[in-house]
């Protein structure tokens, strides 16, 4: 039987492995590795349990770290791995450092590499995310597109062969757990009602390390005056305590922070929630597939077809545009579809298999 290296590490991978994995054990043996990026009982464990997502025969506990030692940690322990499993195909998904780490060691070694959700940019090589998709895929054999446009993308940039728009696997796992969300009591416990609240994430450096930054997405929340849910990353968690700001909002009741949720919780917070302010792509993604309106708080994005849809709006940290989006968001009345089929997981599927049986 073939076999197969599955590198996760960060909540969006784990989110979208499981369907792909139960195809692929169809007619390989699929070895998942955990890199331990996102080590939190909130940000990992739980997604396993509620995905139903086979334990990882390795978990390499990497942690959090500066961006190079965690990446350099990632690469020996994903090489040593390699050298004794000997795969004839590695996965990686997304734009994580657990994904630019799995296809370095690869490529060292002389393995292909089948990347899930290439061909996205935002153009800002300021982030990390950035780098770590650019390299991903020109290392990559086969590239899997959530869009047209992704695609289109690659070509520009000079990759055309093993290039497949496939639509969206975090579309697809969307699509099939509606009704479990449904069963779900977060609102109540949370003592809030649909349409009724806000709903925040905030995680990436550009925001939590740059005290300007942060300072106004808190000053834009609290000056919204209304019910705003905001499940708290670790690393925003320290950077508010860092830069004092948990003390101003723990003067303002509107703005409620919570732990981090699990993926059903997640979306069914989201799916009820009148509007989303998020700096995640996943998320942003997440609220278009839930017809949420978002306010993103960054000055790019990779989702560019959100944007122009009207259903998506790039903002930054700019207090007044933010707390004017939130107050009156001109909902557009169409949603296009660019994310496909919801099909995508079978194509990946069927196209890897073909790929290691030749």
């Amino acid at each position: 039987m073939k076999k197969i290296v599955t590198i996760v590490g960060a909540r969006p991978q784990f989110v979208k492995t499981p369907l792909i994995s139960k195809e692929l054990s169809k007619f390989a043996n699929e070895i998942l590795v955990h890199t331990g990026q996102h080590y939190d009982e909130n940000m990992s464990a739980i997604f396993f349990r509620e995905l139903g997502i086979n334990k990882p025969k390795y978990n390499l506990a990497v942690g959090s770290g500066n961006q190079g030692e965690q990446t350099a940690k990632m690469l020996e322990g994903i090489e040593k791995i390699l050298l004794k499993e000997k795969p004839d195909l590695v996965l990686i998904y997304g734009d994580t450092n657990s994904t630019v780490a799995g296809a370095l060691a690869a490529s060292k070694l002389h393995i292909p590499v089948a990347h899930v959700e290439a061909g996205l940019r935002s153009y800002n090589r300021e982030m990390p995310e950035e780098i770590n998709r650019i390299v991903a895929d020109h290392i990559s054999t086969l590239l899997f597109c959530p869009t047209k446009s992704s695609v289109r993308i690659l070509k520009g940039e000079g990759i055309s062969k093993g290039v497949y728009w496939t639509g969206d696997v975090m579309g697809d796992i969307s699509r099939k757990l509606k009704v479990e969300c449904r069963k779900l009591k977060v609102l109540e416990e949370l003592s809030i009602k649909s349409k009724e609240y806000i709903l925040a994430t905030v995680h990436r450096q550009e925001n939590t390390d740059k005290k300007e930054n942060l300072v106004n997405i808190v000053e834009a929340m609290t000056q919204i005056g209304e019910v705003i849910i905001w499940p708290l990353h670790p690393r925003t968690k320290k950077a508010l305590n860092d830069y004092g700001l948990d003390k101003k909002l723990a003067l303002s009741p509107s703005v409620r922070l919570i732990d981090p949720v699990g993926f059903l919780e997640m979306m069914s917070l989201e799916t009820n929630a009148r509007l989303i302010l998020t700096d995640s792509g996943g998320v942003q993604k997440e609220a278009y597939l839930a017809r949420v309106p978002g306010i993103i708080l960054r000055r790019d994005t990779e989702w560019t077809e959100a944007i122009r849809s009207g259903w998506n709006h790039l903002v930054g940290t700019d207090v007044k545009k933010i707390v004017k989006l939130a107050k009156s968001f001109p909902k557009p009345k169409n949603h296009p579809n660019f994310l496909g089929d919801g099909r995508a997981y079978l194509k990946i599927a069927k196209i890897i298999e073909k790929f290691i049986e030749s």
